[in-house]
């Protein structure tokens, strides 16, 4: 009980935690797999714990899959179902309890979090404050598990580094900032407009380099904009943000490669992987958009 108590202290930045036996026998097990970005996480702890806890440089949204707990207690308590996803409160220390819980967690770095919610507005980085208490739209829960059944086989696989990592979890973060409400950044002014050179500079980057993990804070930094400046010139002028022009290159990308090999030589879900689109729904819907066709029929061609 002492190495679980250290571990949840260590790990969550608890204090005053208390284990209590609820059967004749106590257990415990964590796992964690991902990378510095995104982790999943599984915590099986069979016992009554209670404290306070205040994670440090990230955020993490839970479920139980058993048992029950209370999140904030005295403050904007939340009582935890089972299936239920809720973020841990942000910003402040809280107390809870859980119960013979078995929990799956989903982990982000605050850094990594914080960056694409500014990236999505074209605003600089900032702290976000999640609504612990406010639950999430059915709709937008269902589509936040079907996301996270889609990239898990990626976060959890052997491809750290790669371009499948890290659109795996860019899907999953942007899942979580569309399902949960909370606070961040705020869009600035744009002061002057970006002239249609800078624009160039950051189209021939991304067709340079599809097959990198690319970023809008970079590509912002190779064209000299900032991220409201390189937003707005995609959008004044392409109709479109920098993230859907990269999506349409790698998609092309995957067309030209399924154009030029048979189906006895590979398969679309390989092509697709490689071109790092992790969720073969979303991928699927994607490409007969643009290309109004499915890439079985490409490929068959």
């Amino acid at each position: 009980m002492d190495e679980a108590i250290e571990l949840y202290t260590t790990g969550y930045n608890g204090a005053g935690l208390h284990l209590t036996k609820t059967e004749s026998s106590f257990s415990y097990r964590y796992t964690a797999k991902g990378d510095q970005d995104v982790t999943l996480r599984t915590s099986q702890l069979n016992a009554s714990i209670r404290g306070t806890v205040q994670p440090e440089g990230e955020y993490v949204v839970a479920w139980l899959t058993s048992g029950r707990g209370v999140m904030d207690i005295g403050r904007d308590e939340l009582s935890v179902g089972v299936g239920q996803p809720s973020m841990f409160p942000t910003g402040r220390r809280y107390a809870f309890r859980f119960d013979d819980a078995t929990q799956n967690l989903v982990q982000f770095s605050g850094p990594y979090l914080e960056r694409l919610a500014a990236e999505r507005i074209g605003a600089e980085t900032a702290r976000l404050h999640f609504n612990h208490a406010e639950l999430p739209d059915p709709t937008a829960l269902r589509r936040w598990r079907d996301t996270i059944a889609g990239v898990a086989g990626s976060i959890l696989g052997n491809t750290t580094g790669s371009l499948l990592r890290a659109e795996a979890n860019a899907l999953a973060a942007n899942a979580l900032l569309d399902t949960f409400s909370f606070d961040g950044p705020r869009r600035g002014v744009l002061l002057l407009p970006p002239s249609s050179g800078r624009l160039a500079t950051a189209i021939d980057y991304i067709h340079a380099n599809p097959e990198q993990p690319l970023t809008t804070t970079g590509i912002a930094e190779v064209a000299g904009l900032s991220l409201r400046g390189l937003q707005h010139a995609f959008s004044r002028q392409l109709g479109m943000t920098p993230t859907e022009y990269l999506r349409g290159v790698r998609l092309d990308q995957v067309r030209d490669e399924l154009l030029e090999a048979a189906p006895t030589e590979t398969t679309v879900a390989a092509v697709a992987r490689r071109w790092g689109f992790s969720h073969s729904g979303r991928f699927s819907s994607a490409y007969v958009a643009r290309f109004a066709e499915y890439p079985a029929e490409t490929l068959r061609r």
